[in-house]
């Protein structure tokens, strides 16, 4: 006589199975590191205060002061 399986059991686990699989394909494709996104965040405050530590005023504004 063969093992009995609850087929209820079998396919809740091939769905765990399933979504693990694909949470992981998201993890490669979308995952960054701490370190990943703390770099790129620094760099674009860089350019951000490079681009603000160039700004011109314009006269107008200066003599509404």
């Amino acid at each position: 006589m063969g093992e009995i399986i609850n087929l209820r059991q079998v396919r809740k686990q091939k769905a765990r199975t399933e979504k693990e699989r694909l949470a992981s394909e998201n993890r490669v494709l979308h995952g960054r590191s701490k370190a990943e996104k703390a770099r790129d965040r620094l760099t674009s405050e860089r350019a951000e205060n490079f681009v603000a530590g160039h700004h011109r005023e314009r006269s107008e504004d200066k003599d509404k002061s």
